[in-house]
């Protein structure tokens, strides 16, 4: 690729995308590590207990406030 193929707008628009969806499939691979080892206590069968899917439900929710909190304060004004 030359350099005139990088300052091509299109280009960078479609660049920008897909490094929003590297950085949103981190995300959903992180949250799920976290929460799984945290939450998944029993042996894998058809379902989950209901303290389980509880907890799964709970540790997405603060997973995902903490992400917005960190994001907010990055990208916040000092």
């Amino acid at each position: 690729m030359d350099a005139s193929a990088l300052s091509n707008p299109r280009l960078q628009a479609m660049l920008e995308e897909e490094k929003r969806k590297a950085m949103a499939n981190e995300f959903v691979a992180k949250l799920t590590d976290v929460c799984w080892d945290k939450c998944i206590t029993g042996s894998i069968g058809s379902g989950f207990s209901n303290s389980e899917a509880s907890c799964l439900s709970n540790c997405a929710k603060r997973f995902f406030e903490l992400k917005m909190l960190i994001v907010q304060r990055v990208s916040s004004p000092r």
